[in-house]
């Protein structure tokens, strides 16, 4: 996107399982069991560039990946922030659920005392990577591997199935932050190609051969 070759474009994925850490220095000490016992598990351990602590992201999370020239929109970060905050809470109240963006040493998306969102962002000359994780369906129990976010006091973590006592997939909720995420950026969100990672790899291969 810096070399102007791509437009602004918005990846929606799901993880299969995976810690990532963020550039705070002490993401590491948040694991709270071992990198053997995380394989165990079935999950990876990734060095992330974004901001922020160690987080999971895993098959029934909806991850978004904004990638954008904020020149377009506001060379602002705390209204990038707000603006993703603000879809992710949309996205719940359509649900019927009541959240509220993190308060003093919180960090993502609430409702009442669980944690529903995670945000991580990197910004370079103005354009956006990394993004959002919106827990839809996620199995829950990765979470209690690590200290979410770092926040020692405040670890609970929650889910749309979780809060609605009823599956709420991906599929179920992309719709509703497509929508969300088109209103607080004031974009209109073309739908391009739906993909297998393992479709995207190979293409990448062969252009890369």
């Amino acid at each position: 996107r810096r070399m102007e070759i791509a437009p602004d474009t918005l990846l929606l994925v799901e993880h299969p399982p995976v810690f990532t850490l963020g550039r705070v220095q002490a993401s590491h000490t948040n694991l709270k069991v071992s990198k053997e016992d995380i394989a165990a598990a079935g999950a990876s351990i990734v060095q992330s560039d974004r901001g922020g602590n160690v987080t999971f992201h895993g098959p029934g999370q909806l991850v978004a990946y904004p990638i954008l020239d904020l020149g377009g929109y506001k060379r602002d970060l705390r209204w990038y922030v707000s603006a993703l905050e603000r879809a992710l809470i949309a996205t719940a109240s359509s649900f019927g659920l009541q959240a509220r963006a993190g308060g003093d040493g919180e960090t993502g998306v609430w409702v009442q005392d669980a944690k529903i969102a995670a945000l991580g962002i990197s910004v370079q000359r103005w354009v956006t990577s990394h993004g959002l994780a919106l827990n839809a369906d996620v199995d829950l129990r990765f979470f209690e591997l690590i200290v979410p976010c770092g926040l020692h006091e405040r670890p609970r973590v929650t889910s749309l199935s979780k809060e609605l006592s009823r599956r709420v997939g991906t599929a179920e909720a992309a719709p509703y932050l497509l929508t969300a995420l088109a209103d607080t950026l004031a974009a209109d969100i073309l739908p391009v190609v739906s993909v297998e990672v393992e479709e995207l790899e190979a293409e990448l291969d062969v252009q890369s051969s």
